[in-house]
């Protein structure tokens, strides 16, 4: 057991070090922290090659909490869904990490960032291998106050450190659905192990009903739909996706390592991790599904016309994310989970070489001050193409096998879910065209770079191109491990791997294998036709995007204003429930009730003593006086009431 635990220990120890000691470190914590991060990825690969060998760890170290009926343990649960987590989390933090040694060099903050880094990469592997709600919840915590972290980096700038701020609370907002989630599951179930809640799932406590004002909801659904809102919340879906954007503040490799293929995926594998409960709700399933096409459709559309090349990246996370939920709704967690899987590679990669980009450009993300940097930085520029027709999903790229999967499985599995292919394709089209809009603004065209940028461009050191290519190496071959069985027939090792975890979840998808290939190359043909596109407004015809923009002036300012949801929802909630409901408490609170009713009386009982001290005279005629006319007064009492 202790090589497993050493997979989290070892980030930790990493981040100990880097943070205790940074001082005296300096940029040698870097090599502390990718030595803790390289030493969990090869006792990950043990892990994984121990499950492939068919070895399932389900152990507890140690009792954590023991209250009553509540018994909770810190314990790893290693199967074949947390295998493929841990390979991902740990190959791409050790890329990472390795990338942003040049990307952050000089930077005065360096030692912090790693240390942030670590203890980042510590608690996503915690939150990957719980084999409880409870410990898993620890690590969902960790991922989101490192996020504010890694975010709010440079804090000297207002900007990132309201972003961080922000991503903090959206956070808060998921994760109280959440906690709801785990406490409905305790009081229904008595456990908040996986292992015995699944167990528990085919008792007639699963079958129980709540009345939800009014009206008979099914447990199990209440369930489901509150842990779907931490989902929303961490993997920045509708209506809780606004703080992702915003999160590209932080440093490029805070983008890469959080915001594309770790944190913002949790979200995805707790709802995988939690498929036999999932199952058992149809309505938690459509809302899932539906929620990711939505989003995934949504969100493309704002990355349409987005100028910053950071935040066209972080739209098209937020829509690849809501194919992800799109494919588990639909009851394919196998293909969503493997989206997950090849999406972490090509978004990190993209991610990663916007940063090489930006660091050419000495600093500049606008794309618009870009241009013809095709020759100029020629490594970035091929592994971004690379990248790009992943995300694309162009054949045999690895963004292909795992969408068109997604797209497969919504089509097959009912009359919703061809309305959500249909949503899906458009979507596909979408994330074509501003995939290759971000190229031909970027790399093609004529420079519209300040003179003395362009003067400085440089391709970045070696510490960054080598992790780029080994990303893009991973995106032009990871898909191969889910090849299609319309294509070759039981050739899926990647579904193959994960059906133990997910043995009755799938849909079964028929022997259609003909119209499975017709589809693919259809959704194929929409995405060249999104890339055709792109080339004929931004190489052929470059004046016609400001041509369109002036012509549909309103569209074109509410996709750019990303639909002003960011102006609404600071309207309702901070100016009108977090200000207004601050000014009441001041004003109820603090002047009426305080200043009002508790000073006031303290104010009346204060003048009642100064008035009631001047009878304290010091003189003793006055005192034996005032005894005596008592005595009097208490005589003429006592003879009159007798």
């Amino acid at each position: 057991m202790l090589k497993y635990a050493l997979i989290p220990l070892l980030p930790f120890a990493g981040f100990l070090i880097s943070g205790l000691f940074g001082k005296y470190l300096k940029e040698r914590a870097a090599s502390v922290a990718i030595g803790g991060v390289f030493g969990a990825f090869v006792f990950a690969v043990w892990a994984f090659i121990d499950v492939v060998n068919g070895t399932i760890i389900d152990e507890n170290l140690y009792s954590w909490i023991s209250i009553g009926n509540l018994s909770v343990n810190v314990g790893f649960q290693i199967d074949q869904l947390t295998a493929v987590m841990l390979m991902v989390v740990t190959t791409l933090s050790t890329l990472i990490h390795i990338y942003s040694v040049g990307y952050m060099h000089g930077d005065k903050g360096f030692a912090r960032f790693f240390a942030y880094l670590e203890l980042f990469t510590f608690f996503m592997l915690v939150l990957v291998m719980a084999n409880n709600f409870l410990l898993m919840f620890v690590g969902w915590e960790g991922v989101g106050l490192c996020s504010y972290l890694l975010i709010g980096f440079w804090y000297e700038k207002k900007s990132a450190s309201d972003a961080g701020i922000k991503a903090f609370v959206v956070n808060r907002v998921g994760d109280f659905g959440f906690v709801l989630g785990m406490l409905l599951i305790f009081v229904t179930f008595g456990t908040l192990d996986f292992t015995d809640l699944f167990a528990a799932l085919s008792g007639p406590a699963a079958s129980g009903q709540i009345d939800l004002m009014g009206i008979q909801v099914g447990v199990v659904t209440l369930i489901c739909l509150l842990l779907f809102v931490g989902a929303t919340g961490k993997s920045a879906q509708i209506p809780l996706y606004v703080w992702l954007p915003d999160a590209m503040e932080g440093p490029t490799p805070v983008s890469a390592l959080i915001h594309a293929a770790t944190m913002v995926t949790a979200g995805v594998f707790m709802v995988a991790r939690c498929a036999p409960l999932f199952v058992l709700s149809e309505t938690a399933m459509t809302v899932v599904a539906v929620i990711g096409g939505v989003t995934a459709f949504y969100a493309a559309t704002i990355g349409l016309v987005q100028n910053d090349i950071k935040r066209v990246i972080a739209y098209s996370t937020i829509s690849q994310l809501g194919y992800m939920f799109l494919g588990l709704g639909v009851g394919a967690f196998s293909a969503g989970i493997f989206h997950l899987t090849t999406h972490a590679f090509f978004k990190g990669l993209l991610f990663l070489a916007s940063g090489s980009v930006i660091h050419a450009l000495s600093g500049e993300q606008d794309m618009r001050k870009m241009g013809s940097l095709k020759s100029k930085i020629k490594i970035t520029y091929l592994v971004f193409l690379i990248g790009s027709l992943a995300l694309a999903g162009i054949f045999p790229f690895a963004g292909f096998f795992s969408k068109d999967e997604i797209l497969w499985s919504a089509y097959n599995s009912s009359s919703l879910g061809r309305v959500l292919w249909i949503i899906g394709v458009v979507g596909a089209f979408m994330t074509a065209f501003y995939s290759f809009r971000l190229i031909y603004l970027t790399f093609f065209g004529k420079s519209r770079m300040d003179h003395e940028v362009e003067h400085h461009v440089h391709e970045s050191p070696k510490v960054m191109t080598v992790p780029l290519m080994i990303l893009a190496f991973f995106s032009i071959t990871i898909g191969w491990i889910g090849m299609p069985g319309a294509i070759i027939p039981h050739a899926n090792l990647f579904a193959d791997f994960l059906a133990p975890v997910f043995p009755h979840a799938e849909h079964g998808l028929g022997e259609h294998h003909l119209l499975e290939i017709l589809l693919m190359v259809f959704s194929v043909g929409v995405a060249l036709a999104g890339i055709r596109l792109a080339y004929g407004l931004y190489v052929k015809n470059p004046a016609a995007p400001a041509k369109f923009s002036e012509k549909f002036p309103g569209l074109y300012q509410l996709l750019l204003n990303k639909y002003k949801i960011d102006e609404i929802y600071n309207a309702i909630f901070v100016e009108g429930l977090v200000h207004k409901t601050a000014k009441f408490l001041h004003t109820v609170g603090d002047v009426t009730i305080i200043d009002g009713f508790i000073n006031g009386l303290a104010s009346s009982i204060g003048k009642t003593s100064e008035k009631g001290r001047k009878l304290q005279t010091g003189f003793v005629q006055e005192y034996a006086f005032t005894m005596g006319l008592g005595l009097v007064v208490l005589i003429g009492l006592y003879y009159v009431l007798n």
